[in-house]
């Protein structure tokens, strides 16, 4: 029922405008022509792009409810209307027990068909993936650490990270780089953080200008390491690109990756993979 969802809300939407374009309901209304019409084919539109499976992200209800829950993403990064517990019992529900690409694969689906969410998506992953395993990828002695910045979204990666198995690998917290320190001394206090403790093949995801410069003097980085940043042109980063671009062939050798903004193939967007050559 929740796959239909905006197909239903836009058929709705252009229902109820059409049934507003007769001369009698718009005297009554006092609504002009123009706006029913625009609201008529913006339901249209949302209708086909739900049927036909979700290609274009603007008239998909999931992106627009999103969007107009703007309030919500920026500070609390959560949307406000559940999707992101949705995803964890979508999870728990259609993915294998102790299969993380299975899970990796129920994700990118409930992203793509169910509700639209802020994630590294399919076509970015697999920069992602190729990255991994150029660093010839962790260990199997090797932790993972992941800030997030969210309570409640921590524990939702915790229990999607244990449904697929990997939870005694990685460790998920709550914080962030930039929070004063607060994240750094618990990683250093609780988690036996030191200097050159990220062998090659950490990668740093959304690591932007002010996160890498405190990994940097953390010294936490050997020579080798890879950073990985996306979203580098929506919304932007251009203080850290241009941060890798003048440093390139000294500090850094970066490789940008032409792409698009997750689960549509309109927005373009650039993800930046960037080899530390160490001080």
């Amino acid at each position: 029922m929740r796959e239909l969802s905006g197909s239903i809300a836009g058929f709705t939407l252009f229902a109820g405008a059409a049934a507003l374009l007769t001369p009698q309901a718009r005297r009554r209304l006092g609504v002009p022509y123009w706006l029913l019409l625009l609201v008529a084919s913006i339901g249209a539109a949302i209708t086909v792009n739900e049927l036909v499976g979700k290609p274009v992200p603007f008239p998909r209800w999931s992106f627009l409810t999103m969007m107009l829950r703007g309030r919500h993403v920026l500070p609390e990064w959560q949307v406000g209307d559940g999707r992101e517990t949705a995803l964890e019992k979508y999870v728990v529900a259609r993915a294998r027990p102790g299969d993380v690409d299975d899970a990796i694969r129920v994700i990118d689906h409930f992203c793509r068909h169910v509700s639209y969410l802020i994630n590294v998506g399919d076509e970015k992953g697999k920069i992602l993936d190729n990255a991994v395993e150029r660093a010839r990828a962790m260990p199997r002695e090797a932790r993972l650490y992941s800030p997030e910045f969210n309570t409640a979204n921590a524990m939702i990666a915790r229990r999607i990270l244990a449904h697929a198995g990997v939870d005694d690998r990685v460790t998920v917290l709550v914080g962030t780089l930039g929070d004063g320190g607060e994240s750094i001394r618990s990683l250093r206090r609780e988690y036996s953080f030191t200097p050159r403790v990220a062998r090659p093949g950490l990668l740093g995801e959304n690591a932007y200008l002010s996160d890498l410069e405190l990994i940097l003097a953390g010294r936490w980085l050997d020579p080798g390491s890879v950073v990985v940043a996306d979203n580098i042109l929506v919304p932007g980063a251009p203080a850290y690109r241009a941060h890798m671009r003048d440093n390139e062939g000294t500090l850094w050798h970066t490789t940008e990756h032409r792409t698009h903004a997750e689960y549509q193939s309109v927005i373009k967007d650039v993800v930046l993979e960037s080899d530390y050559f160490g001080t």
